[in-house]
Order: C-alpha cells, then structure tokens, then sequence
C-alpha cells in the first residue's frame, strides 16, 4: 500500500510540474502551414526565396484597386509600363527614344528648363531634333566643320519676325538688315533706288572703277571717262583741265548716223565727209578762227571752184604745178594795173596772163 501511495504522489508532483511549467512552442514541420490558416496579425520577419522583409513600419499596401507604396527602389523595369497621372523627374531622365502621344487638344506639353544634348569628350555632334517616319527623316542637330546648327528643312518665321544677328536685323520678310555690307547676290528683283560706294561690276561688262571714276561698257582698259568697247574699237568721253572730247580711242572711223544711215563721217585720219545737205545758220570760216560776221564763208588760203584754183598773191606764181583755168588774184592792185592773172597752159608752174586792167 505504502508504494502504491508514494507512486500517487510522484505523479501528482509531476502533474504539478507540468501544469506550472510554460507550454512548449509548437513546432510546424516544413510544407505543414497553408494560407488558408492564416487570417489577420502580423508576420514580422518574414522571408522567403524572392522576399526579405526588413522594414519596422508599414511600407506596402495591397487593396482591390492596386499596390500602394510611398517610395520605390527599382533598378529594371523590364517590361511596358503605363502612367496615368503626372510623372515627376527629380534626377537625370536618360532614354533612347521619348514619344510624346496627344489623346486631347486640351492637354498642354510643358518643359521647364533646358533641353540638353551631351557629349562626352567633344559637344554633342549629330544630336537634336530628329523626326523620323517609315521614308523620310527630318533633322535639326548640331554639325562639326565649322560648328553649326544644321536643318534638313525650310525655317519659316512669322511674317513679322526676322533673322538677327547680336540683336541687329539682319533679314525680314521685305529688307536686308542695314548692317549688311558684303554680298554675292546672283539675281534681284526690280530696284526701286541703289545706293552704291565703290566699284561696280556687272556680268564683267559695266564695270564702274571708284579710283578713277570711270564707267565703261565692255572694256578692260578704259580710256574716258565714258568708254564702250566692241571689236577691238572703243570709243570714249573724256575732260580735261579746260575741254570735253569724244569720238574714237582706237583707229576706227567715227559716223554720226540717222535712221541707220551715216550723215557726217571722220575717218581715222581726221578726214570729215558730210554725206547730206548741211545749213548753216552763221559764218563759217576755214582756217580761220574768227569769221568774219559780214560774210558768210571766209577762207584762210587758196580755194578749188569747180576744179579751178583760186588764190592770192602779188604776182604770177614762180613755183608750183597748176591747171589750165587757175586764177590768181592780184593781192595789191593800182590804177592801170590788172585784178589778175588767169592760167592759159598747165604747167610748172604754168603759162599765165594778165586780166581785167583797172582804168587810170
């Protein structure tokens, strides 16, 4: 009796023991856990193969219409992504292409600084603007050789605007800017006025030399103040200190024409020919630089009517070849002496005999 009582009391000590002693964990076997088990609380701690939670504080929330979460730290999306509200930049924002697609008239496309093009040891050459489609490719980018701005397009401005360089016009719709000094305009319009300081040139044919002041027309070495050339032949207007000249440079006739006809002709040599009926209107006087206002022709020597020589002298001539018909007159004549002397037989210089005796 006496060992069935202490065995009575060893199992209610242990029975006292176990039922002060903590309760053990509970010890879940891998694979044992389902999720349908699991409702509410928190897992702290929790890992897993692709997840390691780290954070102390509520980061992610997952509701019916999505995951929200505060900050993000992604290094690869890799694929498609679509962003339906504002998407702000804060750091640099680097891709290979950046469609921008209007879905209505209303949305406006707003950039607040800068759009930078890079380069990495030299400026960003053959970058800018470039529109491409299935055939063409338009461009607005930077080129090297010189360094400039190149556009595979036509730039139009508003009718209004114009081209400036270090804030002067330079070109507007109707003008040249006042500042252009230098060009190689090929063609031009109707000139309504031309201002010009300087040598002229046009098509090498009027040329117009400032030093010298002289316009020429076809001629590389002028001669006038005026000059044409054609064939080698130039004629020219000139002045000096007192007088004005013109006619020909070169050994070629000079012709004073009407109706394509010539009416008065100077031959290289100086010989004057008058091919049409000529007036008159006062004296006229040959070799003589004053005529004498109480005739109307007056000769310095000896004249040819009708093939007949006239002259004056005080006697017969002694020398000279004459014709048959020549008349001298008689430079001093006196009472009983004769108005002259007439040619009855050429020579030299001739058979002569008095005329006309004057009465005493």
């Amino acid at each position: 009796m006496s060992d069935i009582k202490r065995s009575l009391e060893n199992l209610a000590d242990a029975l006292s023991r176990i039922e002060n002693k903590p309760a053990p964990r509970a010890e879940i076997k891998d694979r044992e856990l389902s999720g349908n088990k699991i409702h509410g609380g928190k897992i702290t701690r929790f890992a897993s193969t692709g997840i390691v939670d780290e954070s102390g504080v509520p980061v992610l929330a997952v509701k019916n219409d999505g995951i929200h979460v505060a900050s993000a730290h992604i290094d690869t999306i890799e694929s498609d992504i679509t962003v339906q509200k504002d998407l702000e930049v804060k750091g640099v924002l680097t891709a290979s292409r950046l469609c921008v697609d209007e879905i209505s008239a209303n949305i406006k496309h707003e950039k607040t600084t800068p759009l930078e093009f890079r380069g990495e040891d030299s400026p960003a050459y053959n970058k800018g603007l470039i529109w491409t489609s299935s055939k063409t490719t338009k461009q607005f980018v930077l080129h090297s050789n010189p360094d400039r701005l190149f556009s595979s397009e036509s730039i139009d401005l508003h009718r209004d605007q114009s081209y400036m360089i270090d804030r002067s016009v330079v070109l507007s719709k109707t003008s040249l800017g006042n500042d252009i000094i230098d060009s190689n305009l090929k063609k031009l319009g109707t000139l309504r006025q031309l201002n010009v300081s300087g040598n002229v040139d046009i098509d090498g044919i009027v040329k117009y030399h400032a030093d010298t002041e002289q316009l020429s027309i076809g001629c590389d070495d002028p001669k006038g103040i005026l000059s044409l050339e054609s064939l080698d032949h130039q004629f020219v207007i000139d002045a000096d200190v007192k007088d004005w000249k013109m006619g020909t440079w070169t050994t070629a006739d000079l012709h004073i024409i009407t109706d394509d006809t010539p009416r008065i002709s100077i031959s290289q040599a100086g010989t004057t020919t008058v091919h049409s009926k000529s007036v008159f209107q006062e004296s006229v006087g040959i070799k003589s630089k004053n005529p004498l206002p109480d005739v109307d022709l007056t000769v310095a020597g000896a004249v040819r009517f009708q093939n007949k020589k006239q002259e004056v002298r005080n006697g017969v001539p002694e020398t000279g070849a004459y014709s048959k018909g020549d008349i001298v007159w008689n430079d001093d004549p006196k009472s009983g002496s004769y108005i002259g002397w007439v040619c009855v037989r050429e020579g030299t210089p001739g058979t002569w005999r008095p005329f006309g005796q004057i009465a005493n």
